[in-house]
């Protein structure tokens, strides 16, 4: 059995309505998809998220890059040909677009096994369907929508009504009190019963200036203890993140642009408690698996970013999962399920994702929307 054709489309879909973060605006998602067809007509799917704007260069580094490397190659040998796809972007750059687009070729090849086999991905990776932990993610800055600490409260009433406890809401967009107000308003409306978490988005330049957030945003939360704080500093500030860790009360959790095994080992070997690795970033299951495995073995959780729908297959066949992230389509805001078949959208309830017990990744993309929002030219 051999690879006979790799199909990638690109695909932009808008957010629902004006949205930013701390460091940047949200207009639309770009989304890398990929086809893998073998030559007694097995397929299997891969996707990735290619930022707000790189959806092209995605689709050109699969098609012009890597393709030909998995092109005529075995697809049970996943691992082989992901080294010599890495071995392939020597010369053109081993992070960023090239390895989101590594990334969602991984996954495709995954996917494509866990058909042949008949068995769930997570199945395949010898784990269960039980349901997992999850929490609501959110929190964004959207001026339509009134004032930050009434928005923040009735994003967290959202949230409860769908059945979760645990949030997450963004930080650092703000001046420091009036996010601290934010934080406020959301353990008032989380109550008794949950946990808050705060995203930075790298929004601070320096550890003093972390520090210095971080515990206004403690003493807004009064006696209640935050989840974590997520990435306070540059992605590159490893060593930053090293030293906050250490000396702050809430765990520092970073990780979610980081890419490959070797990225990750700064923040393994520096004891960062929670990693974010995404495995439509880091370099796709193959390699996700190789950092959740070494993560454990220092004692490390897991609380991967985005993309629930895959990483609750991986969550689920790993002993070191802490959480896993869910964002609900009706925000508007990560909009990967739009593309989906309603059916096969994942689902939950309880503060938990249920992952689907259908063969592979178990979703199924609904054409009329990517002809709807594939990007031409």
């Amino acid at each position: 059995m051999t690879i006979t054709s790799i199909r990638t489309r690109a695909i932009g879909v808008p957010v629902d309505k004006p949205t930013r973060m701390s460091n940047r605006e949200l207009g639309a998602r770009h989304y890398l998809l990929v086809e893998v067809t073998t030559d007694d007509g097995a397929t299997g799917v891969g996707y990735t998220y290619a930022g707000t704007g790189s959806g092209h260069l995605a689709k050109c580094a699969a098609d012009d890059l890597l393709a030909p490397v998995y092109l005529g190659g075995d697809p049970n040998d996943v691992v082989g040909l992901w080294d010599r796809a890495y071995q392939e972007t020597l010369l053109e750059g081993r992070r960023g677009t090239v390895l989101r687009a590594l990334s969602a070729l991984d996954i495709a090849l995954w996917d494509l096994r866990a058909k042949q086999a008949g068995l769930p991905l997570v199945s395949l990776l010898g784990g269960t369907t039980a349901p997992l932990p999850a929490y609501a993610s959110g929190g964004y800055y959207r001026p339509d929508e009134g004032p930050w600490t009434e928005a923040v409260a009735r994003e967290i009433e959202f949230n409860a009504s769908q059945g979760f406890t645990d949030h997450k809401i963004k930080v650092g967009g703000l001046s420091v009190a009036e996010d601290a107000a934010r934080v406020a308003a959301a353990i008032e409306a989380i109550g008794d019963t949950g946990r808050l978490s705060l995203d930075a988005n790298n929004a601070y330049r320096s550890v003093h200036e972390a520090r210095t957030a971080i515990t206004a945003f403690e003493r807004a939360a009064g006696d209640r203890p935050l989840w974590w704080f997520e990435e306070p500093l540059s992605p590159d500030a490893n060593a930053g993140h090293a030293e906050l860790s250490r000396t702050i009360r809430t765990p520092v959790a970073t990780g979610e642009i980081h890419q490959t095994r070797w990225e990750f080992r700064p923040l393994i070997e520096a004891g960062i408690p929670i990693l974010q690795c995404d495995a439509g970033v880091a370099g796709g299951v193959t390699e996700w698996l190789r950092i959740a495995a070494t993560a454990s073995t220092f004692g490390l959780q897991m609380a991967p970013h985005w993309h629930h729908n895959l990483h609750a297959h991986l969550c689920g066949a790993i002993p070191n999962t802490l959480v896993v992230e869910y964002f609900a389509l009706e925000k508007g805001i990560y909009n990967f399920e739009r593309l989906l078949t309603p059916e096969s959208r994942l689902h939950y309830a309880d503060n938990k994702v249920h992952t689907p017990d259908r063969p592979g990744l178990g979703i199924d993309f609904d054409e009329e929307m990517l002809t709807k929002y594939e990007l031409m030219g």
